[in-house]
Parts: structure tokens; sequence; C-alpha cells
């Protein structure tokens, strides 16, 4: 029987064991080629010094250690300083048995050893989003007039066809609304860049969820009184936390609860591959009770046409993300059962005198 040995070593990713104060407990085979140095040569060392993320991973990561639950991050930038960086998934996760240690696999999108297929996928959800808006542009025409022609019959049928007629315009319907979110996602504006405070953001979703697809939720306001300004587009974050509303919603069933809360982490930034940075420090997190995000498509949940509801676009958090990045912003997920927070990490509004947000090295 293969040993644990074994399976360690084959790991066809690279695996790294991470200690309760971040520093390298032990590397797989795979990640020793990714770093290009020996398992002894590495132990001990401090993960953020041979580990360049274009992600603000080490808050993440405590949170998921204090939480003991997973973190999924994906299409980041990950380099160890000798190479250009790479587009990768991450995966990590509690280590059974040893406290406070965690896992963390980076799964290298290549493709043909040089472009990501991380790349590839995007480049064809595009081209694939393109054709879609193209099409959605000719379709929604003759619709209509399916839909026009449907409702004339109707007029001079009975009870029994009139179930055929009704059955075309219910889905006829169906069908352009479909049509309209590819458009809306292929055709959003750049944000429209001013101080915003997000608690009103927050509690124009909120009350807007109350009197419509979130009528038979709980929705708790847990928000810091002294968060400052955020640098967005309102109608833009309006859409990202309905959005994110609205999914919680449908997957609590009858009932649940979704608590909103914002906070201000002064030291959270989006640390790229280069060593630039960005300063996120405001905070919002929609946290719900409901069954967890599938297993299956956690890691790439963001991704255009991933979806885990029956009949779902697999459109809506990818636009959420889309957004979250024109804004200069971060999301990311951690999900378990009982459990599911989105967070969204943004930059605060530059002083007035000040003509844009500053950058950290």
């Amino acid at each position: 029987m293969t040993g644990i040995g074994d399976l360690w070593a084959s790991l066809p990713v690279p695996t790294i064991v991470i200690g309760p104060g971040d520093e390298i407990v032990d590397i797989n085979s795979a990640a020793e080629g990714f770093f290009n140095a020996s398992v002894k040569t590495m132990r001990g060392l401090p993960l953020w010094d041979q580990l360049a993320v274009d992600a603000p991973l080490e808050e993440s990561l405590a949170r998921a250690r204090k939480n003991g639950t997973p973190l999924f991050v994906n299409d980041v930038d990950v380099g160890n300083g000798q190479r250009a960086p790479l587009q990768c998934a991450l995966q990590i996760a509690p280590l059974a048995g040893a406290p406070d240690h965690m896992l963390l696999m980076i799964s290298p999108r290549e493709l043909a050893g040089r472009m990501t297929q991380s790349n590839s996928v995007k480049s064809a959800a595009k081209s694939a989003i393109g054709m879609a808006e193209m099409l959605a542009h000719e379709i929604k025409n003759p619709l209509a007039g399916i839909t026009g022609a449907a409702q004339l019959l109707s007029m001079n049928l009975g009870a029994e066809d009139l179930e055929l007629t009704d059955l075309i315009v219910e889905e006829s319907r169906r069908i352009v609304k479909l049509l309209e979110q590819v458009e809306q996602f292929g055709n959003l504006s750049p944000p429209d860049f001013r101080p915003v405070n997000i608690h009103d953001v927050l509690d124009r979703a909120r009350r807007s969820a109350l009197l419509g697809f979130g009528a038979h939720m709980e929705i708790i306001e847990d928000y810091d009184p002294s968060l400052p300004l955020a640098h967005g587009d309102p109608d833009q974050l309006l859409q990202v936390v309905l959005n994110l509303l609205k999914n919680a919603s449908e997957a609590a069933g009858d009932s649940g609860k979704i608590r909103l809360h914002s906070y201000f982490e002064h030291s959270f930034r989006l640390r790229r591959a280069d060593g630039s940075g960005q300063s996120l420090p405001l905070q919002i997190e929609i946290i719900d009770d409901g069954p967890g995000l599938p297993e299956g498509i956690a890691a790439d949940i963001f991704d255009p046409f991933v979806s885990g509801k029956e009949n779902g676009t697999g459109l809506g958090l990818a636009l959420v993300s889309k957004i979250i990045s024109d804004h200069g912003g971060w999301i990311s997920v951690t999900s378990v059962p009982g459990r599911t927070v989105f967070r969204l990490s943004l930059p605060r509004a530059p002083k007035p005198d000040t003509p844009e947000i500053a950058q950290e090295d």
C-alpha cells in the first residue's frame, strides 16, 4: 500500500506546509522544482519572503487559520523572485492533526510552457462573451416577434392551447432576460469614482433585498461607524452587494440569516508580484448561513459561465469580480456548510488635495 510519504512526494502541484508563524515547515517535490531549492534549504524560512503573490494573503491566511476554514484564491500572479510570475490558483486548508498548521497548494495554469492556462481560459471566456453579445443583439428582435405572435394567437384559442402560447411567451421572456445579462456583462462602463459612504450602499441594498428577493431572510447590520469613505462608483458597488445578497438569499432556501459586516484593517493591501502594493483598508463581508459553495466549483466561482445553481448563467459573480477589479479592489470567498463569507476589500477615498490613491511600495 502506498504510504503517506509516497502520496506527499507524488502530488503533482507545488504544496507547502505552513507553520503557526507563517514559516515553511515542509515542501513536496513539485514545490522544490517551483522554488528551484531543496526542502532542507526551504525549511524554516518565512513564507512571504520566498513567495510573492499578487493578492493580500497574509491576513486571509491568518483568518482561515483562526476559523479553521479553507481558502480558495483564483487567478493570481505567483512568483519566487527568480523567474517571471505565473498565474495560479491557490488552495489553503487546515492540516488535520497539526494545530495552526496550514497546507498551501499552488496550481500554476501553464500552457505550452509560456502561456498560462488561466490566460487561455480568460481569452476563451472573453471571446465567448463577445460572441454571446453579438448573438444577444441579433436574437432579441426575433424573440420579440415570436412573443408578440404568441400573444396574438392566444386571443382566439381555448384553455388547452392557451397553455402552449403562455409557455412560448414565458420562455421567450426568460431568454430575453438571459441575453440582457450577457449584454450587461460586456457593456459595463468604467467606474465613476467619487467618495462613497459604503454604509449607504449596504443600507440601500439591504432595503431593496428585503422588499424583494430577500423578503424571507433576516439581514443583520454589523457596521464599523468610524469607517471612512470608500473610493468608488456607488451604483456599481450597489450592484455588487445586491448580487451577493441575491446569491445568499437563493442559497438559503425558505429562511436564513445574512450579516453585513464592515470594518477597517489598516495593514490590508494588495501586494503585486512586482513588489508594489495598493492599500485596501475598507473591508465589507457578506456572511450567510446557507449550505456553502459546491466543492467542485469553489476555486473557479468568479470565472464567467461557472455557476453552482441549476439553470444559472455563471455571469453574476464574474460581473461582481470585474467591478471590484475595476475599482482596484480585491474579492475573496471562504465557504463551509453553514458559513459562506464573501469579502470585499476597497481603497479609501483620497484626501481632497490628493489627485489619486497613493501606491505603497
